[in-house]
């Protein structure tokens, strides 16, 4: 393995997955990796390696795992510098920045904002920070490639010093909207600066509107919970409820909390799973209802993010669900019949590239995504930004 390599940690609630890339303009991936089941029964796997287990109590022991592979691997060396994803950069944060102690303070105040993400992405900075202090550290966030919308995309109708204040839609999966935004050229040419929606579908999920690659509304808006349902995530939710269950159930916020971001979604509405395949696998009527759910809301909202663009000419699925999940697809295509999509049945199930028609007012396309080496990028940029 190259000596010469950069590092991109990719920490989730109970995952923390990692990529090598040479520290070259190219960025060629070296190996990709992952301890999941982090707590539970964690294991690491290394490219198309089996599994072993491994003792990882938390992200920072995650993180030791990880470390001690490396270092066999790279001859003792450290790697140049160590990319993270981080999901709420806060008014503050536009772009890519070098880690140190007044970015680490800004960002664990705002944890209550993003309790899935936020605790770990932090674990797993000061994990590093402690086994390499002289590495330097770049935060990469899913907020930054929406903090350009118009103010009417970023602003809800609380008095206006609210807004002032940070209380505002930042928007999320950013990182991954940024890497469709680069390839559409190379996969969609026709479409790629046209108006534009991609559907980042997974565990998390939200939906962007670009117009020229560039972000004007998203469905995620003050945290990561709001916008289309997800695994365990509610999504779209009167904030009327959350009074009621607080004033008239006797929950506290700790327990509206836990119930919001952990028992609700898909595995709220079925009772059975979170994970879509689980869904799709299963004959009980509650399985077939979270997915109908899910895929009605997500073609509800792309509908909402046609109005933003002035029009639709393009819908890219992408996230582990857009990019598998062929029924899922179908679904929500089925929804969006009407603004012209028509759905090509066998490409759908080939996973694309395009998977609507010839002569399709509106194609579809299935892209992966690729943040890993965006947050590479970012990286390397910082790395050599003068000063």
């Amino acid at each position: 393995m190259a000596l010469s390599a950069l590092l991109v940690l990719n920490a989730g609630s109970s995952s923390l997955k990692f990529s090598v890339f040479g520290a070259e303009d190219a960025l060629p991936l070296r190996v990709h990796g992952l301890v999941d089941g982090i707590g539970v029964h964690p294991r690491l796997t290394v490219g198309d390696a089996a599994a072993d287990p491994v003792e990882a109590a938390d992200h920072r022991a995650a993180f030791a795992v990880v470390a001690g592979w490396l270092e066999r691997h790279l001859a003792g060396a450290r790697p140049v510098a160590v990319g993270h994803r981080v999901v709420h950069g806060g008014a503050r944060y536009a772009g890519p920045v070098r880690v140190d102690d007044v970015v680490l303070g800004v960002l664990e105040s705002l944890v209550p904002l993003a309790p899935l993400h936020e605790p770990q992405e932090l674990a797993a900075i000061r994990a590093v920070a402690a086994r390499w202090p002289e590495v330097p550290q770049v935060a990469s966030f899913d907020t930054a490639f929406h903090a350009a919308r118009p103010q009417l995309a970023q602003m809800f109708a609380l008095p206006y010093d609210f807004y002032e204040s940070g209380v505002r839609r930042y928007g999320f999966h950013g990182i991954s909207y940024e890497a469709i935004a680069a390839a559409l050229p190379a996969v969609a040419p026709e479409v790629a600066d046209g108006r534009v929606v991609v559907a980042h579908l997974g565990n998390g999920a939200s939906l962007c509107a670009m117009r020229g690659r560039r972000s004007v509304d998203t469905t995620m808006s003050f945290s990561a919970l709001d916008g289309l349902p997800m695994g365990t995530r509610v999504g779209d939710l009167d904030p009327a409820v959350v009074l009621y269950l607080q004033q008239a159930r006797g929950m506290s916020p700790a327990e509206v909390q836990a119930l919001l971001y952990t028992r609700s979604g898909l595995l709220g509405l079925s009772g059975i799973s979170s994970d879509v395949r689980d869904l799709l696998a299963s004959h009980a009527p509650r399985a077939r209802l979270a997915l109908d759910y899910f895929a009605y809301r997500a073609a509800r909202e792309a509908g909402a993010l046609a109005v933003s663009l002035g029009g639709l000419d393009a819908l890219v699925f992408t996230g582990g669900i857009g990019e598998h999940a062929a029924p899922v697809r179908a679904a929500v295509c089925g929804h969006l019949a009407w603004l012209g999509l028509a759905l090509d049945d066998a490409a759908n199930a080939r996973h694309g590239p395009r998977i609507s028609r010839p002569g399709s007012a509106v194609s579809a396309w299935v892209i992966p995504t690729d943040e890993e080496r965006i947050i590479a990028r970012d990286a390397l940029r910082v790395l050599r930004r003068p000063g």
